[in-house]
């Protein structure tokens, strides 16, 4: 029995509870896959082939029992920043790491819903930078163009969803961290609320800017795998309302007044819309009208915003640094953000903290007015392999808010947004555009985003040479 690698989580899922196919046999795919493209695409830190296979065995037992759990038997990925039981979490760092004991809250409730998580993803040291490569593991590739990056931190979930080694995979989002490598890699890439899923063991990720979230070819499958995610560990400091998300999906949203924001946030360093992505974003919007929403060019008010990240974003580097068990190993850029991040962490971060109800009231005015922001995920197509690696801080920096400048305000506000796939530009780089709500708003988001997909069917466009190579038939 071959599956279909363009079968996504849902049309998966139901196969398993149907008896279609085992669980024994996808995952057993599934590994086939990486390692196949493992040497070309290098998605995985870790693939974990024997306890998969044993994992999928036991969810065949439970299926053949009658079980039914949303993901019985699913395989999925998780990123290199998500704790799993008997494996090392080093979050894209240099040096040998000790297994952990327990699961962090997302993987164990994504083992709740039945998922047999087959390996962890590629991500950039402490998941800092747009790009996923690194000395610890050399370069994530993006299956669209090889010699570009998918995109980072959350690189290598996107790769492997990309080239169909799984159907959906979890990644983080501190700036951007789901919805830039989604949009690189022609992905549906969900942020959600901050707290919709936990990032237990830590009450919160890089001071509260960091959520986890998930990447998917569909709006249905990204939101399947939201709602076996979420939820909160008993000590979570943020707990959002509950909402189902995949009841979303089949939703008319109704008119809408979108706001189309060109502009990028304020920034200290230059940041340009590449006239290219422009015109996919706009033709994006001019779609939205098409369905009967109102659209409208206007920018939320994000004033100073970017004074408010920093010294959440570099305290919660600096924090890493201080658990690393190696910092001599680290790269220089994150040394230099620590140090920086220990300057900041006491007043300024305060500070900071407490700015994010004051522009929770201002940008959340700008909702009375608009129901949805549409804006790009990225200023520029994705980089070349590289690009990016040997930079000095400064000029790192600078390329970063050169390419990515539109997605970390979201991060501050820790409010939901989601990206979906706007076309190719020159070369055929995908690029994407962002669907950004108020608080708890996912629900809407998800059924605007559904509504594009049934209109545009981007899921149905694959990588012309699939990075890896189907299995023949067991």
């Amino acid at each position: 029995m071959t599956h279909d690698r363009s079968a996504g989580l849902v049309e998966t899922a139901r196969a398993l509870a149907d008896g279609t196919i085992t669980s024994r046999a996808l995952v057993e795919q599934a590994l086939a896959r990486i390692e196949t493209s493992q040497a070309s695409l290098n998605a995985f830190r870790i693939v974990r082939t024997k306890a998969a296979l044993a994992e999928a065995e036991a969810a065949d037992a439970q299926l053949a029992a009658g079980a039914r759990k949303p993901l019985l038997g699913v395989p999925v990925a998780v990123k290199d920043d998500m704790d799993v039981a008997g494996e090392p979490t080093a979050f894209g760092c240099r040096g040998e790491f000790p297994a952990i004991a327990r699961d962090g809250e997302a993987v164990r409730r994504l083992r709740a819903a039945g998922a047999v998580i087959v390996g962890k993803t590629n991500t950039c040291e402490f998941g800092q930078w747009p790009f996923t490569e690194g000395p610890a593991f050399g370069a994530t590739r993006n299956p669209w163009s090889p010699e570009h990056t998918p995109g980072g931190s959350s690189g290598g979930s996107a790769a492997a969803v990309a080239a169909g080694l799984v159907p959906a995979a979890l990644g983080s989002d501190g700036a951007g961290s789901v919805r830039i490598p989604a949009s690189w890699t022609h992905l549906v890439g969900i942020k959600p609320q901050r707290g919709r899923i936990s990032t237990w063991p830590r009450g919160e990720s890089f001071q509260g800017i960091t959520v986890n979230g998930t990447l998917a070819r569909t709006v249905a499958d990204a939101a399947l795998l939201l709602d076996a995610a979420a939820g909160n560990h008993a000590l979570d400091p943020h707990r959002p309302p509950a909402v189902d998300a995949s009841a979303a999906i089949g939703r008319d949203p109704g008119r809408l007044r979108i706001a189309l924001a060109l502009k990028p946030p304020f920034t200290a360093l230059p940041a340009r819309l590449q006239p290219e992505v422009r015109a996919r974003v706009v033709e994006l919007a001019e779609k939205l009208s098409d369905l009967g929403h109102t659209i409208e060019e206007a920018d939320p008010p994000y004033g100073q915003i970017g004074l408010t990240f920093i010294p959440r974003a570099t305290a919660g580097i600096a924090e890493r640094v201080r658990e690393a068990p190696f910092p001599a190993l680290l790269d220089r850029r994150t040394r230099d953000a620590a140090r920086l991040g220990g300057l900041l962490g006491g007043v300024p971060l305060r500070v900071a903290r407490r700015t994010e109800a004051v522009l929770h009231r201002r940008i959340g005015g700008f909702f009375t007015s608009y129901d949805v922001v549409l804006a790009p995920t990225t200023a520029a197509p994705p980089p070349r392999i590289g690009a990016m690696l040997e930079l000095g801080g400064l000029a790192t920096d600078r390329a970063m808010i050169a390419a990515c400048p539109y997605a970390w305000p979201w991060n501050v506000l820790g409010w939901p947004g989601v990206n979906v796939p706007a076309g190719f530009v020159g070369g055929g780089l995908p690029v994407g555009a962002q669907l950004l709500g108020p608080a708890n708003s996912e629900p809407l988001l998800l059924s605007l985003a559904a509504q594009l997909e049934a209109e545009l069917r981007w899921h149905e466009v694959w990588p012309e040479a699939h990075v890896s190579a189907d299995t023949p038939a067991a």
